[in-house]
């Protein structure tokens, strides 16, 4: 691709302007979300004394990811990306707006704070599972990993300059300038996703239903081996690697040297080391593999976080943290490409926001136990155990591998054959629809065909079977008859848009198996439901 902006690999994916684009706009949704934490929290302490209403402001800030994480990946897989995106930032625009408002009249209170807060979280949890499925629109494969790698730095640069811009307008005017500026960088997002001129969906087939899309999003997940294990491992590292961020005002407040400003000094720390490794990313993936990098960082987040806590000295954790946030991004990174690469475009929105919530999910985990073990016990032990439960996990999943043989084709493709039209007109809500295939194969053979086979069943529960079914003929050897159901017409329809080079590859190798001088023996079946049709006697 050519480089007409002549920047460097590490940042190549920023010289397509579409993804330029979507990438500012992505860098002021995390300074938005940054700054109203910052100022919120602030603001609750001027509005009572009562630490658990301080520490509902977080809470209410984070709670939408966990309600709303696969309702909003549903969301983002039936309607137009770009119009979902934008409305998700005009969301949390008009948000900053009402919070400026009232707290310039002085009219907020603490509950209405925790509302308006758990608000902005909504659009903050609506917005990133289709920002996640609209990357791989607009960046090529080989530039993928770069791309997210550029995503991490966004999110750590906000993190760096998001609270100190709104800690210096805290301290100069007042907590309703924050708020303003959030509208306007809100609005500014609005606006640069709005200018992406995305590609219209071609389909002739009515919008998934919400419940249906959710639940398919769920099938896909658990039949797919590849997302499981991507999303284990990400469970699994946050939850051990979250003690020291979890923990990291206590740790940094028995640091040798310390002062108030040591805590946000170390959190900064962490956002310059993601940066850096962000850069350094496309060198080191000359070297190392998806799984080294899981390993590697891994490894080092726990050496270095337990050297942070044996030797508490300033000079020892500013560089340690540095460190700390390359490991960090290091294993994310690389597990949120394979899980991108794990799944086609149709559910990309749906899968990205389970993976996020099996994120979220190990990190609030992580947060609870070892806040327990550091109460039972002290900041210290919580911070080893967890480093040599870190340790543990390397070894217990290095069988887990993400580093695949190949990746998945999930290139669209169209089914071979033409489909034939029904005898008399079916409704699209018909119902449910059931498929039957006859092989006949060489009984020799009968191995290597059951492990296709099990190969196409899960294949036919990702794309939204209900069910599915191998019988083997009592009377005829090497006789088998494959089924599956479908809910209705329409979806067995949509099955047809969402075959990829995958499922072609895979139908030839069933294809392989059967000796028949005829093709296998396809029927579809819908259910009879009382619906009268033209010819049937009264």
């Amino acid at each position: 691709m050519p480089n007409p902006l002549n920047l460097p690999p590490a940042l190549a994916p920023l010289q397509g302007p579409v993804f330029r684009g979507l990438w500012f706009a992505w860098l002021f949704a995390n300074l938005t979300m940054w700054m109203n934490d910052v100022a919120a929290a602030w603001l609750m302490t001027t509005l009572t004394t009562s630490p658990v209403m301080v520490a509902l402001v977080s809470t209410a800030s984070t709670l939408p990811v966990f309600l709303l994480g696969l309702p909003s990946g549903a969301l983002a897989d039936i309607l137009d990306r770009r119009r979902y995106f934008a409305a998700t930032q005009l969301w949390v625009s008009v948000i900053a707006l009402i919070l400026a408002a009232l707290s310039l009249a002085q009219a907020i209170t603490a509950p209405v704070l925790l509302l308006l807060t758990f608000l902005n979280g909504v659009g903050l949890a609506m917005r990133w599972p289709v920002f996640a499925a609209i990357v791989p629109q607009v960046v090529g494969k080989a530039q993928l990993p770069q791309a997210l790698a550029l995503n991490g730095i966004a999110m750590n640069l906000s993190r760096v300059v998001g609270p100190a811009m709104a800690g210096a307008l805290l301290a100069a005017i007042s907590p309703a300038a924050v708020f303003v500026l959030n509208a306007l960088l809100a609005a500014a997002a609005f606006v640069l996703i709005l200018r992406w001129q995305s590609e219209p969906r071609t389909s002739t087939l009515p919008g998934e239903r919400f419940w249906g899309a959710m639940r398919t999003g769920v099938v896909f997940t658990m039949q797919s081996t590849r997302l499981r294990v991507v999303m284990l491992r990400i469970f699994l590292f946050f939850l051990q690697a979250t003690a020291l961020m979890a923990l990291l005002p206590l740790v940094a407040r028995e640091l040798h040297g310390g002062g108030p400003g040591t805590f946000t000094l170390m959190l900064s720390c962490v956002g310059l080391g993601a940066i850096v490794a962000a850069l350094l990313f496309p060198r080191w993936r000359e070297r190392y593999s998806r799984g080294q990098f899981v390993a590697i960082g891994s490894v080092v987040h726990a050496a270095l976080s337990t050297l942070i806590v044996l030797v508490p000295e300033v000079w020892v954790a500013i560089p340690a943290m540095v460190v700390i946030g390359m490991a960090w991004i290091s294993v994310a990174n690389s597990l949120t490409v394979a899980a991108q690469q794990a799944m086609p475009d149709w559910v990309r929105a749906r899968g990205m926001s389970i993976y996020q919530m099996s994120l979220m999910g190990g990190s609030a985990a992580g947060s609870l136990l070892w806040g327990q073990v550091a109460g039972i016990s002290s900041v210290q032990t919580a911070v080893l155990l967890a480093a040599v439960v870190g340790l543990v996990v390397v070894l217990a999943t290095r069988r887990l591998s993400v580093d695949w043989a190949a990746d998945i084709d999930f290139t669209p493709a169209t089914p071979s054959g033409a489909v034939p039209e029904p005898a008399y007109r079916i409704g699209a809500d018909e119902g449910p629809v059931m498929v039957t295939l006859e092989y006949q194969i060489d009984p020799a053979r009968a191995v290597e065909f059951a492990q296709v086979m099990e190969r196409t069943r899960r294949a036919r529960l990702r794309q939204g079977a209900l069910s599915w079914g191998l019988f083997r003929d009592t009377a005829v050897p090497g006789r088998y008859v494959e089924y599956f159901v479908d809910e209705n017409w329409v979806e067995h329809q949509r099955r047809l848009e969402r075959f990829t080079a995958f499922d072609a590859e895979l139908r030839a190798q069933r294809l392989a198996f059967h000796v028949g001088t005829e093709p296998p023996v396809l029927r579809r079946y819908v259910a009879d439901n009382g619906v009268e049709r033209p010819g049937m006697p009264l």
